[in-house]
């Protein structure tokens, strides 16, 4: 609501003179005016009650003009937001009826084409030439049948074929198979292998250690290679004799070293192994 308004549906003052009055009172009271001070009679006092409500009645009236005029500031604030807005809708909504007309003349234009398409004949396209097969990344030529001439010719076409190149082929099979069985016999296999740790323990601690060991290694077979060996104490002055070996697995197994060692029973009381891995 403007102030215009505002003060519109304020009511007319006819007893403005009485207004002033009271204000004028008011006034003079805190000034210290040169009148005597004398006591209010009844109707002064309520001339001065009404002198304050009357002022009372004035300070709201000017609030509410302040509040009036202050609402209508924010209300043309808001009201200049508002246009802003429409205005940059208004622009908006401008480019997206532009976009609207592209987006349909773009479709007439693929409507006009697809119907030319439609009512154009269909081009005989030209047979291809059958595509010639690849061999390992080779392209093989394809054998044209030529057009038999004569009926001589044809005559002398075997279609059924002859025993003898029958024959041949078997041999020629044959043969091939023969030089692949030669072949791999030849070629030597893998051998199995594998590395063994015996412990070898002897009586007692008189045992000659050194008599020990030659006659472990005295032990000999196909496919058996002794290696190092050390001597490790087990206990009261006993000593045990650790000695590596390497053997075919074909030929040599644990079971028969430990039979062959323990024939020297004045040496060897017990073979054990230690370890056993695969070479």
């Amino acid at each position: 609501m403007s102030s215009v308004d505002f003060l519109a549906q304020e009511k007319i003052w006819f007893d403005k003179p009485r207004y002033d009055e009271a204000e004028r009172r008011f006034y003079e009271r805190p000034d210290g005016s040169s009148q005597p001070s004398q006591v209010p009679t009844l109707s002064e006092r309520f001339i001065d009650v009404g002198a304050n409500t009357i002022l009372q009645d004035i300070a709201r009236a000017r609030e509410n003009i302040q509040k009036s005029l202050a609402g209508s500031i924010s209300s043309a604030a808001d009201q200049g937001e508002i246009i802003c807005r429409i205005k940059s809708l208004e622009l908006e909504n401008h480019s997206l009826y532009k976009v609207v007309d592209d987006l349909r003349a773009a479709l007439s234009k693929l409507d006009c084409r697809v119907s030319v398409l439609e009512k154009a004949p269909a081009v005989a396209t030209p047979a291809t030439a059958p595509s010639a097969p690849y061999t390992n990344g080779t392209t093989v030529q394809q054998k044209t049948s030529a057009p038999v001439k004569d009926e001589e010719e044809d005559d002398d076409i075997d279609l059924f074929g002859s025993d003898e190149d029958d024959e041949e082929a078997e041999q020629l099979k044959e043969q091939r198979l023969k030089e692949y069985a030669e072949k791999k016999a030849k070629k030597p296999g893998i051998i199995a292998k594998s590395s063994i740790l015996l412990d070898v323990k002897p009586w007692d601690d008189e045992t000659d250690m050194v008599k020990l060991e030659e006659c472990v290694r005295s032990v000999v077979a196909d496919g058996l290679l002794w290696g190092t060996s050390k001597l490790v104490p087990v206990g009261y002055g006993i000593k045990k004799l650790q000695i590596a070996c390497v053997v075919e697995d074909d030929k040599v197994g644990t079971d028969m070293l430990e039979e062959e060692i323990t024939k020297f029973e004045d040496y060897i009381q017990s073979v054990d192994v230690a370890a056993f891995n695969k070479i």
